[in-house]
């Protein structure tokens, strides 16, 4: 999986639970994704879909809650640049 493109840039990882992952890619090992000045949200949580709330990340800026994450490889199901999430 080429994903080194992505290193430096700001991205979301979705997961097949309620956690979504937002920050700046760092590095990628064979653990997972290193993420810095991230936001781990919980999506139970709040009023927002997942759908708003990552459109609302990339017009206002990433809510950090974490100053640096390892997000394991076996919970990501899609990882995608923060600039190429389309607003509708």
């Amino acid at each position: 999986m080429e994903l080194t493109h992505l290193i430096g840039n700001r991205v979301v990882l979705d997961t097949d639970g309620s956690i979504l992952y937002l920050g700046t890619l760092e590095a990628l090992t064979s653990e997972g994704f290193w993420l810095t000045e991230a936001d781990v949200h919980d999506r139970g949580e709040g009023h927002m879909n997942k759908e708003l709330y990552v459109i609302e990340a990339k017009k206002q800026g990433i809510c950090v809650n974490r100053q640096r994450v390892l997000v394991m490889r076996s919970v990501v199901m899609s990882i995608s640049a923060l600039d190429d999430i389309v607003e509708h």
